[in-house]
C-alpha cells in the first residue's frame, strides 16, 4: 500500500511508523520525497483489507466557498474532522528546496481554506462533499509567516490534488519529478503607483524583477529591472508577463500555478 502525506512530516526520519484504525501498526519505508510540493510517499507491507484508497478528485473544478472536509491529527487527536469552505485558489508558498543562491523556490497552485488546521493536520486529506481527496493539508498561516506548527489563524493551505496527480508516479517509483522552470522572479502583484514608477500602462502581470544568468528566462531574452526609480528597491525597464500559451496572467501566483 502506498500512503501520501507531506514531506516536511516525514523529513529526517529514519523510521516511519504507521497505525491504522484496526490498531495495527507497522513500520513504513519513504520511497519518494517532493520538495516542491512538500509531499511524500509511504509504502507499507499489509493485508490488503486494511487499504481503504480514497480517490483522488480534480481540484481544477474547486469554487471558491465550496465546502471541504479536513482530516488528521491535530495535537495527536487522531481522526479529527473538520469542516470550513474554499477562500481562494492558486496560492503560492515558499518550496522547501531552495536555489544555488540560498534563495526558495515558490510552489504555486495551493488551495486556501478555512477549515480549522493545527499542528498534526499536514499529511491529511482535504475532501469535497463526495469524499473525494482535493488536496493534502500542508500549512497554516500566522503573523504574516506561513508556518507548520502553530495553531490555527482560519487561514489553511493545501497541495492541490492535481499537483499529487502530476507527481505520484515519479514518487511510487522512487524517482524525483521535475518541474518547469523559468530562471526568474517577479512582483508577486502590482499597485498601481508601482505602474506609474516602471512607467508602465498597466498594474496586472508579472513584473519581471530578477533573472537567473543562463536560466530559460535568459536564454530567452528576458529582462529584469535595471533602472532606478524614485522607490527604493524597484527599478524600472523590466519586462511585464501578461500572458502565457494564451492565458491571461494577472498576478505572478497565476504564472507560477500555471507552469
Amino acid at each position: 500500500g502506498h500512503i501520501v502525506t507531506n514531506y516536511h512530516v516525514v523529513d529526517g526520519a529514519e523510521e516511519v511508523e504507521v497505525h491504522f484504525t484496526s490498531g495495527l501498526k507497522v513500520y513504513g519505508d519513504v520511497i519518494g520525497e517532493d520538495l516542491d510540493s512538500d509531499l511524500a510517499v509511504i509504502k507499507v507491507d499489509v493485508d490488503p483489507s486494511e487499504l481503504y484508497p480514497l480517490t483522488l478528485g480534480d481540484s481544477n473544478q474547486l469554487r471558491v466557498g465550496q465546502t471541504v472536509i479536513a482530516i488528521g491529527n491535530p495535537f495527536g487527536l487522531s481522526g479529527t474532522m473538520t469542516t470550513g469552505i474554499v477562500s481562494a485558489r492558486g496560492r503560492t508558498l515558499e518550496s522547501i528546496r531552495q536555489t544555488e543562491a540560498g534563495r526558495f523556490f515558490e510552489a504555486g497552485d495551493l488551495i486556501q481554506t478555512d477549515a480549522t488546521i493545527n499542528p498534526g493536520n499536514s499529511g491529511g486529506p482535504l475532501l469535497n462533499l463526495n469524499g473525494e481527496v482535493i488536496g493534502i493539508n500542508r500549512a497554516i498561516q500566522t503573523g504574516g509567516v506561513s508556518l507548520s506548527g502553530t495553531t490555527n489563524t482560519g487561514i489553511g493551505f493545501a497541495v492541490s490534488s492535481n499537483i499529487l496527480k502530476t507527481v505520484l508516479p515519479a514518487l511510487k517509483a522512487g524517482q524525483t519529478y521535475n518541474y518547469p522552470y523559468l530562471g526568474l522572479s517577479a512582483l508577486s502583484t502590482l499597485t498601481l503607483a508601482q505602474a506609474e514608477f516602471l512607467g508602465i500602462s498597466q498594474a496586472t502581470g508579472a513584473y519581471v524583477t530578477e533573472i537567473v544568468p543562463g536560466g530559460p528566462a535568459d536564454l530567452a531574452g528576458i529582462q529584469a529591472g535595471d533602472e532606478l526609480t524614485q522607490v527604493q528597491g524597484l527599478f524600472a525597464g523590466g519586462d511585464l508577463i501578461v500572458g502565457v500559451d494564451g492565458r491571461p496572467i494577472l498576478e505572478f501566483s497565476e504564472l507560477l500555478s500555471y507552469m
